[in-house]
Formats: structure tokens, sequence, C-alpha cells
């Protein structure tokens, strides 16, 4: 396969490198295209203010190249224009931290791989429970080894796969799990702090409350050691709640 891989930690990240080792060794045709700056929860964002700037990145069996932009910009971008070739999938990952239930609001490396599926492309976004660097190889080339399994000829469009890896050593982990994200939301708040010029800054921080977490969904069930694989689809409509507009509000549609 040709793939396309991204991220949205920085070309330079360990676990986008590890992802492209793999990718070679089981035989793959790998194109990069990834932000240069680590571009972490800036969603979906993408860039038309600016003009882009690219730079390659050769060194040590890797090549690629760096976007000044998001994670969106280089999914576009790169189908669009610096891949010649036509790419049969996209990738992006391996994530620092999960992207688990709300997380793939904010997540610039599920927005990757949404980017391509809004493309018509399919596409996997790949994440570790863990925000320590270590070894990812093994996640990688267990990832890598997911693809051929895949029917992805017959997923639905604008429909995405998300990964996520438990923080335990991966010999530790329990198997892989398909299942629904959860709905759960974060409880955020601001550490209010003071710069050396007695100036106030605020510092997000935040967790999802332990009794909102589904049992059997994603955050859940990474916390028990499980590999989990979640199709994501991006229809944003409605249906239950148009069709209770349309009956408390007869004669106000039009129809």
């Amino acid at each position: 396969m040709r793939i396309l891989l991204t991220n949205d930690d920085g070309i330079q990240a360990h676990g986008l490198r590890a992802l492209y080792a793999a990718l070679v060794e089981a035989g793959h045709e790998v194109r990069v295209v990834a932000p240069v700056a680590e571009q972490s929860a800036v969603g979906h964002a993408i860039t038309f203010h600016t003009p882009l700037r690219v730079h390659e990145f050769r060194e040590d069996g890797f090549s690629g190249l760096g976007v000044h932009g998001t994670p969106a910009d280089c999914v576009k971008l790169g189908l669009t224009t610096l891949v010649r070739e036509p790419v049969d999938l996209v990738l992006s990952g391996i994530n620092k931290g999960a992207n688990v239930g709300v997380d793939i609001v904010y997540s610039g490396t599920v927005s990757a791989a949404t980017e391509a599926a809004l493309m018509s492309l399919p596409a996997m976004a790949v994440s570790m429970d863990d925000f320590k660097v270590r070894d990812l190889r093994e996640q990688a080339r267990f990832a890598v080894g997911l693809l051929p399994e895949v029917p992805w000829s017959e997923i639905p469009a604008k429909t995405l796969l998300n990964l996520n890896f438990p923080a335990c050593p991966f010999a530790e982990h329990k198997g892989l799990r398909l299942c629904l994200h959860t709905r759960a939301a974060y409880n955020d708040w601001y550490v209010e702090r003071t710069d050396p010029r007695g100036n106030p800054y605020y510092w997000l921080e935040g967790e999802i409350p332990q009794d909102s977490i589904s049992p059997d969904r994603d955050r859940a069930l990474l916390s028990e050691g499980y590999v989990t694989l979640t199709p994501l689809h991006f229809d944003f409509n409605d249906r239950d709640t148009l069709a209770l507009l349309g009956e408390r509000m007869h004669g106000r549609s039009g129809r």
C-alpha cells in the first residue's frame, strides 16, 4: 500500500518515526507529510491567512516533508499537492496521550485522519495512553499489522478508525477490543499563576470523572489494559432532534 503518514506531535516525534519504520519493514510505500512543530489539541484547524511552507527532512533512513501548519493542513496539502501518486490510506500517529471520548474533537491526530476520511480516503488514527517517551516499536508493528485485516473497501464514507494502546508494557496488554467511544466530557479548571513581572496567567487542567465513564467503551477498556479500536463516523446530523423539532414547531418550518 502507498500510505500517507502524519501526526500532530511533529515530524521528529518518536511515535511517527516508529510507525514509519514499521510501515517500511512491512513493505509499504510511505510518504510523510507532518507538522514541523507540535500541534497537539489544535483540532481540525486549517490555515488560510498565512502561506504554508514546507521543508524536507532526511536523516537515518527517514525522509519526509515538514509543513509549518496543522495536521489537517498536512493531509489536505499532502493529498492535493505534495504527494503526486495516488494514496491508498492515511495513517496518523502514534500520538502521545490517548484519544478517547471527547478527545476526538480536540485531537490533531484524529483530525488528520478525519480530513482524509472527508476526502474519501481510508484512514486510521493511532495513540498511546501515555505521555512519556518510550519504545513504541511493538505498538507500531501491531498497528501496521492490522491494516491488511481491515475491510477498507466496505467501510462507509466519512468513517475512520481510532486505535489506542494502553499505558502498560506492550507484552502485558489484554488484547484488541472493538468498542464505542465514551461520551463523557472533561471537568476542566484553570490554575492561576503569576509570571516574574507579577502578571497572572492560566494553565488548563482537567479530568474525566470516573463515575461518568461508560463501561465497555474506549476509556474504560483502555484503563483495563485493552487495545481499543473504534470506528468514528462524521455525520453530525441529529435526526431524532430534527423529528422532535418538526413535531413541536409544526407550521414554522415552511412545509
